[in-house]
């Protein structure tokens, strides 16, 4: 674990990555970690910001266990207010949409699937950036806060090439060397375009086909020397329809469910070993 940043209030922004390593049927790549999210309110009991960015995520595509506690353990003071936790729906939906709509429909299980994202650690969003200037930082001089350095979520290619460098491209090929896995799965544009491209694939979802009929296939493919089928899949963001979302995206993976992935858990064998991996 390394510490990359700080969130408001002081926690350290932490880089994470899977816990027990060892073979896996199943290599799923994101794009970045959330965060957990708390509510702050101010002394004077009005909420200040709905959803706050607080702490690093406790394992990767986290489900929103025990957001409460992990808020109870951020420190702030008794002038600036409380935090209580966020909305349910604002922590770990991406983990629990991860294993409704994208691993139970393949049945497979966590304990069978090695978890990494691009970006190892948390990125500030501009929701957040903006939220943070309008209520956070007027108050950092007054109340001896934090400084807040938080990375950038990554919009222009320079801004990606920081964040996915060539020693960060070399660690998640060690990762899918490691996990051996039969099928690797990539959400959305970024795993593809930062990733898999420099290994033969295509850079984008759309280009593996945006129909029902060529959505959600396996593909054929080698990544860091070693033969697995590739399966394209829409962001978790397009499925559960987090924020900003397409209507496009979203159909398609409802279709897929439906209609195509249970024919793709007979081409996922079993492996002889069925070790647990990480977070749950």
């Amino acid at each position: 674990m390394t510490h990359v940043g700080i969130f408001p209030f002081g926690q350290p922004i932490n880089t994470l990555t899977q816990l027990n390593r060892g073979p896996r049927r199943v290599f799923v790549l994101g794009v970045y970690a959330s965060a957990v999210h708390a509510r702050w309110i101010g002394a004077d009991r009005k909420t200040r910001i709905k959803a706050l960015a607080v702490a690093s995520e406790p394992e990767i595509f986290w489900t929103g266990h025990g957001a409460a506690e992990l808020i109870r353990q951020v420190s702030i003071r008794k002038e600036a207010g409380y935090l209580r936790p966020a909305a349910p729906s604002l922590n770990g939906p991406s983990g629990r949409g991860l294993d409704e709509h994208y691993l139970k429909p393949l049945r497979i299980a966590r304990a069978d699937t090695w978890l990494c994202d691009l970006v190892p650690h948390s990125c500030m969003n501009d929701g957040q950036c903006r939220a943070i200037d309008r209520a956070y930082r007027p108050l950092m001089r007054a109340l001896d806060l934090p400084e807040v350095l938080w990375p950038r979520a990554p919009k222009s290619e320079a801004d990606w090439r920081g964040l996915v460098d060539s020693e960060r491209m070399d660690g998640v090929a060690s990762e899918v060397a490691e996990a051996s896995p039969e099928i690797l799965v990539t959400l959305g544009d970024a795993p593809l375009r930062r990733f898999g491209r420099c290994f033969g694939t295509r850079s984008s979802l759309a280009a593996y086909g945006r129909s029902r009929d060529e959505y959600g296939r396996l593909h054929g493919a080698t990544i860091a020397g070693h033969q697995m089928q590739l399966l394209p899949l829409a962001h978790p963001r397009q499925v559960v329809q987090l924020g900003r979302s397409s209507p496009e995206w979203t159909e398609l993976h409802r279709h897929w469910i439906a209609a195509h992935a249970p024919s793709l858990c007979g081409k996922i064998a079993q492996r002889g070993t069925n070790q647990p991996t990480g977070p749950r």
